[in-house]
Formats: C-alpha cells, structure tokens, sequence
C-alpha cells in the first residue's frame, strides 16, 4: 500500500459507502470518500426516510376521523403541505450532518465530488486526483424516466418531495414499492390518485395473496387503478398534464409521477476504460466477495442490483470492510432477508412467497389469518389484516412469513429473526402469544388452508416433485 494516497477510497457516501469507510477505518485503513449529493445516500436524502415521514403525515386524516368513536373531537382540522414538505427537508438536512460527523469521527476524509476511475487505482474528484490501494464503488441506483413524448413533463420520485403545492390530481405509473408507497401518501393527502399498472396487480415479485390484499386495501381507499395499461405520450393542456394512452383513452392530472424501477447509477464512473463488466441488467457485476472483474475495484449496493435494500447495502459494506482490511473473511448473506412495503395497507415479508415455496420445496402448508384490527372496532372502518406462514411439509420449517396491514413491518423485524434460526411451525405453535395482538395470530395459526388453485396465478396448489434449495449465485454468473 506504500505510495497511495489511501488503502480505501469509496465512491458514493450512502448508507452502505459509510458504513464500509467507517468500518475500514476501524480496522486502521487511511480512508477517502467522495459524494456530489448530500451525504447519506437515497434511503436517507431522498427514500426511505424522508417517505416514511411523509407516510406517517398522510395517516393523520384518518387518525382525525376515528376519534371520533374514542370521544375525542377534533374541530376543524386543515392540513398545509409547505409545513409538512419544509419539515421533512428539515430533518434530511439534520441527517445529511450526522452522517458528515460520523464519517469525520471515524477518521474518513470526506470529498465533495462526483468520482471517475482513471485507472484501477486512480480516481479523479473534480480537479483532485486521488490513488487508493482498493476502490469501493457503491453510488447505488437512479430514477428511471420512459423514452415517449413528454416524459420531461413528468416528475420521479426525487421530485415529490419538493413540490410547491400538494396537487390535487395525481397519476402514478408504475406498480413497485415506490409508486404504492407514494400513491398512499397523496391519498391520504387529500389528493385523487390514479395508479398506472403494465400488469394485473401492484408489487410483482411479492406472495400473491399479499399483492391482491395490498391492491384490495388501497382501493378500498380511494386510489384508482389502470391495469394493463400503457401511456404513450404526455402533454400540456392548459394548467393541467393530459396522459394519453396506447387505446387512445386520456387521462387529465396536475402531476404525473414515474416510478417505474432504479437503474444503477454508473454514469459517468469510467467503468468499461478500465475493464469493469456489467450484466445484462447494466449494474456492476461482482462476486460473492463484492470483487469486481478489477481485482482492486469492488462494489457494494444497488449499484450491483443484487438486493436493493438500505440495510442489505449496509451489510455487505460491513462484510467487505472485514475481509479485505479486518482480516475476518465473510460474505454477505442474502437468504431471508426481511423486507416491507411502507404502502397503506403496509406490507411486510420475510422468506418465500407460496409461489416460489412450491417451485422450492414441491409440497408446503399454508396457515393463513384476515380479521378487521381491533383498534377499527370502534370506528367501524372497514380495513383489514392479512397474515400468512409458508411451511415446507417435509421438514416443518416455517419457510415464509408474510403480513399486510397495520404495523406489519414492525411485527415482521422480529418474526425474521425465527425464520433466520430455522424454527419449525411446532415452534411456532408452542410459542404463547401476547393478548390482544395482532401479533398474536403468527402463533395461534392451526388450520391449514385447503390446496386450491392459486387465483392469482392459476397455478394448482398442489405436491410437486421436491426440489433441492435454490444456492445463491454470484452476481458475476446471472
């Protein structure tokens, strides 16, 4: 490492670029990080964080309504979006500086700068040259905009925290967490929402029955629903912006949102100068190691598109940070890794869907549970809680854990820790749950659900020629 300016430098100061230095830094590495952005990264500047808060502000109109059944009056209640949009931005900021101390309190240098490799251990920050025994790219991934007429007339989600004014008109086009998330929040605004779906249902990838209950959750609630649609162009008519789609239908909103997918951010980076291979979804390919096909350059994040979680970011900067400067090999783990969905209803997951159970393990049980919460008993509002577990039949192990509806990620954080460990549905069973719960009901479950086919999917629930586990692959070989 003699002759280096650092042993580390990472390009990109998000969740998962500060943790690696902070990390490395411990171990005794020199060393430099570079952001053009705030510092934090999209989970805390312009995702997970800043959303959330907003997910709780747009809860408050329908907390307001059902006061009323717990004696509470409430007169008058009036909602003003610059307070709500300029207070959030607030605590980024407040954020953006913890995340400037840490990095300053573990001995990171911090450059303001977009990164460039020059060559495997080279880096150019704006002016500034830099030489770093070891490259870490983690600048995670961007807002995808679509290729029609008039896509400039439409915002992403980096935008909608920034409106001047909370329109009173929304179209969403896309069906992930983003765009279920957001079409939750101008909801519960106050706004008329109109989601724009390619497919049948919201949130492809998650346990069928979830998707259908998160979709059935948020009409129930106000949010319309295109499916099987396409828009072709878009274009300003008057003060509003007129969405045309592929049947020649229009569809008339103040604001039109994309959140159709994240692509790796690699603009710019240098990366086929120097021999670094993408795959075929364009992100940085890597082994089960984080080494890029550079042996000097690795890459963490969504930058890689293994799994785009905040905290998977995290962990796999923490694992690379041991192996190469803490001398503590160990690979990131990627096998039930729990996940939530911050929609209304709120969705959350750990393990296999059904679906992916049966193609796995061939035969498994099915447990499932929907009730209306007991805190709507009063108020009479008609929402609901969905709940499943996913056994394989032939070992008892509970192999997926799903939940739709109120607190769902804060029940499933502790469930994962149990599907983690492997504990079986006797277990399960055995287990005294806490009353009244909703909770509860992940340990009261007894009934197996009758094999049927699957509505969603049409396919037959039924034994299937087991099948060996999946084993996880290198991003390199995808």
């Amino acid at each position: 490492m003699v002759g280096f300016d650092y042993d580390l430098f990472v390009i990109g100061a998000g969740s998962g670029g500060v943790r690696a230095s902070r990390i490395a830094a411990g171990h005794g590495a020199r060393v430099g990080i570079c952001e053009d952005d705030l510092v934090g990264g999209t989970c805390v500047i312009r995702g997970c964080v800043p959303k959330k808060l907003l997910v709780y502000g747009s809860h408050v109109a329908e907390e307001v309504e059902d006061a009323a059944a717990y004696g509470w009056t409430i007169a008058h209640p009036r909602f003003d979006w610059p307070t709500l949009r300029d207070n959030v931005q607030k605590e980024v900021m407040r954020l953006n500086g913890v995340y400037k101390n840490l990095l300053k309190g573990a001995g990171v240098e911090l450059v303001v700068g977009r990164g460039r490799l020059m060559d495997a251990h080279t880096v150019a920050v704006g002016e500034r040259i830099v030489t770093a025994d070891k490259v870490l790219l983690a600048t995670g991934a961007r807002p995808w905009r679509p290729d029609i007429p008039g896509a400039d007339l439409a915002i992403v989600s980096d935008d909608a925290f920034h409106l001047p004014a909370l329109p009173k008109r929304v179209v969403i086009v896309g069906g992930g967490y983003i765009a279920v998330e957001f079409a939750g929040i101008f909801n519960g605004l106050g706004a008329e929402v109109t989601m724009v779906v390619r497919r049948e249902r919201v949130l492809r990838g998650f346990d069928e029955d979830c998707r259908q209950a998160v979709q059935d959750g948020m009409q129930a609630k106000g949010v319309a629903f295109r499916t099987r649609a396409q828009i072709v162009r878009l274009e300003r008519r008057g003060g509003a912006i007129a969405a045309t789609f592929a049947d020649d239908t229009v569809l008339e909103a103040d604001v039109v949102m994309y959140a159709t997918g994240r692509h790796p951010n690699i603009s710019g980076l240098g990366l086929d100068k120097i021999g670094v291979h993408l795959d075929k979804a364009g992100a940085v390919a890597v082994d089960e190691w984080s080494r890029t096909t550079v042996p000097s350059i690795y890459a963490i994040g969504d930058v890689t598109n293994r799994l785009n979680l905040t905290p998977v970011a995290i962990m796999e900067g923490h694992c690379f940070a041991d192996t190469v400067f803490g001398n503590r090999p160990r690979k990131p783990d990627h096998r039930d890794v729990p996940s939530a969905v911050f929609s209304q209803p709120q969705l959350a997951t750990v393990g296999l869907s059904e679906e992916q159970a049966r193609r796995v393990y061939g035969q498994v049980h099915v447990y499932e549970a929907r009730f209306r919460p007991m805190k709507y008993t009063l108020s009479g509002r008609e929402q609901r809680t969905f709940m499943k577990l996913v056994v394989d039949a032939a070992s008892d192990r509970v192999v997926g854990v799903h939940m739709a509806g109120d607190d769902a990620a804060e029940l499933i954080q502790g469930i994962a820790i149990a599907v983690k460990a492997g504990a079986t549905k006797a277990i399960f069973d055995a287990t005294v749950g806490i009353h009244p719960t909703a909770g509860e009901e992940f340990v009261t479950m007894r009934t197996r659900r009758p094999d049927r086919i699957h509505q969603a999917t049409g396919y037959f629930a039924k034994p299937l020629k087991r099948a060996r586990p999946p084993r996880t692959k290198s991003p390199s070989r995808r």
